[in-house]
């Protein structure tokens, strides 16, 4: 898988009155937000299920390489709207300290001699949880259920609303 594309940054686009500054200065950079995005444990996907209705659910996952991985039965419910209609958005915790990833989610695989030993690396946060995949977790024919999120816009900030900062990719 290629390198991700690195964003450009703007302000994002709120009704008048909001109080957004007019100009550039302050905005967040893209390697603190992948930072927090990173250092994360606990993610928040939503979908939408086939009849229009939302669906929201905790993950666990891991941010690498500017992309975001996770893993999840093909039999649930949130990889079933994904594979029907892959648009998702993904969170962090915060309400303060706000990141919200706008993209696509998509199946994958991943080789345990690259991509599956640095991931099972990366899952190492969850190791006191008793998550521990191994390199080849996500090596087999079906991808172990292993999916990547492609994030084509993201939204973040830490002090509203003057460092509101939007990512495009």
């Amino acid at each position: 898988m290629s390198a991700a594309p690195q964003p450009s940054a703007d302000r994002p686009e709120f009704p008048e009155g909001y109080g957004l500054p007019e100009t550039t200065e302050g905005l967040l950079t893209w390697p603190e937000v992948e930072a927090r995005l990173g250092a994360a444990k606990h993610y928040w996907l939503a979908s939408v299920r086939p009849d229009g209705r939302p669906h929201s659910v905790p993950r666990w996952g891991v941010w690498l390489d500017g992309r975001f991985y996770y893993d999840g039965a093909p039999t649930t419910r949130h990889v079933r709207n994904v594979e029907a209609n892959p648009y998702v958005t993904l969170t962090l915790e915060s309400g303060t300290q706000v990141v919200i990833v706008d993209g696509l989610s998509a199946a994958t695989r991943a080789d345990p001699d690259g991509l599956g030993a640095r991931l099972a690396a990366a899952f190492a946060k969850y190791h006191d949880d008793d998550y521990r995949p191994a390199a080849d977790a996500w090596s087999g024919a079906d991808g172990g259920g292993l999916r990547v999120i492609m994030p084509e816009r993201v939204l973040a900030w830490t002090s509203f609303p003057t460092d509101c900062t939007r990512f495009r990719f």
